[in-house]
């Protein structure tokens, strides 16, 4: 029996044959039926995630909503209660914790999903921070996460769970129903498509899981998971960001809101936006073929064979864009050279490969 964790949705996929792999700590299905497959269901039809691994740490009494705003670099005082917004957590310094989603469940009672493999480093420092001003429970051992995404998710879930659900506009949430099981479904994903992240207590995860795959969702993997992120430029902690990381540089400037009061890191990422980034988390797709991967390194231009090449950054995420064609990466390179249309190159002990800077997500889904 392995020793790492497991979802409570782990005996649902092995009796699927899910080739299982160790991610952060975590027994979890990298594929089912392949990765190309799994990508195209949820681009095309409907797929299904288990995302259980995921941490959610709740906030509650009278002082939790200004707990939660000393904490993040968003503005958490626009929310009204059943909103949700994307977030950074930054250490003083500025660099990236963790990236979150702030869920406002009421006035004094807030939810923050973290990434698996920070779930103990985040609730350390919500405690070092906020810990005096409001009660922190950890709730992730008793709670799964459910995401169903693509095209005909909404629909699917509002068959099985009630036509209210078509009403949850984006990054809301509202309870619903499926299998008989009570579920709070959120508006919210990582795949660049639309569809719900589905919180249901962890006895009940199986039963909604089955309904949705019943209902005609596809079971995928973490490695369609990583395809459908990629192609919609969604950073990955650990890869495209992390504490030596700023909000700033990574392309995140839009979660820091300066105004809405001092927050941990907030001195720091004040100066750095008056004195300027010297490097910027760009994207680039590559020109021909081939493939580059996590940690290759990025040149400034295509270096003619034997001549030296400059080197400004390294690739942090790379791979196959199933839907857009070819290969895509994002890394960090020198701010004079993050403008979009600029040619870099992508470099390994054995390849060098062309790559030109796109603007904005490699894939965006159609209105």
């Amino acid at each position: 029996m392995s020793e790492l964790a497991q979802t409570p949705l782990h005996a649902a996929h092995v009796e699927a044959g899910a080739k299982m792999v160790d991610f952060t700590g975590w027994h979890m299905p990298v594929q089912y039926t392949g990765i190309l497959a799994e990508h195209k269901a949820v681009r095309e039809d409907v797929g299904l995630f288990d995302v259980s691994h995921m941490g959610e740490i709740d906030f509650a009494g009278p002082q939790a909503l200004a707990a939660v705003q000393k904490l993040i670099t968003n503005d958490v005082t626009r929310l009204v209660d059943g909103q949700a917004l994307y977030t950074a957590v930054c250490l003083p310094s500025g660099g990236i914790v963790d990236d979150c989603i702030v869920y406002r469940r009421g006035p004094e009672d807030l939810r923050i999903v973290v990434n698996a493999s920070n779930i103990a480093k985040d609730e350390a420092h919500f405690r070092e921070h906020a810990g005096g001003m409001c009660e922190i429970t950890n709730r992730s051992d008793e709670t799964a996460l459910i995401a169903v995404q693509g095209p005909r998710a909404r629909a699917l879930a509002a068959e099985l769970g009630g036509a209210g659900l078509l009403e949850i506009a984006g990054f809301h949430f509202g309870p619903g129903e499926i299998a008989g099981k009570p579920v709070v479904a959120a508006r919210t994903g990582y795949t660049g498509e639309d569809g719900f992240e589905l919180f249901v207590a962890a006895d009940d995860a199986r039963a909604v899981w089955d309904a949705l795959v019943a209902g005609g969702a596809a079971p995928c993997g973490l490695g369609a998971r990583d395809t459908l992120r990629l192609e919609a430029k969604l950073c990955l902690y650990g890869n495209d960001i992390d504490e030596t990381t700023t909000p700033l540089e990574a392309g995140l400037g839009w979660v820091v809101k300066l105004k809405a009061g001092p927050f941990v890191g907030s001195e720091a990422l004040s100066a750095q936006k008056r004195d300027g980034v010297e490097r910027k988390l760009v994207g680039f797709k590559i020109q021909g073929k081939g493939t580059a991967r996590h940690g290759w390194e990025l040149l400034a231009g295509v270096p003619e064979p034997g001549a030296e090449a400059e080197l400004v950054g390294h690739v942090t995420s790379g791979g196959p864009a199933p839907t857009v064609g070819g290969s895509v990466g994002i890394g960090y390179v020198r701010k004079d050279l993050s403008k979009p249309g600029t040619v870099i190159a992508a470099r390994s002990r054995h390849k060098v490969l062309p790559a030109e800077i796109i603007k904005g997500p490699f894939y965006k889904r159609p209105e």
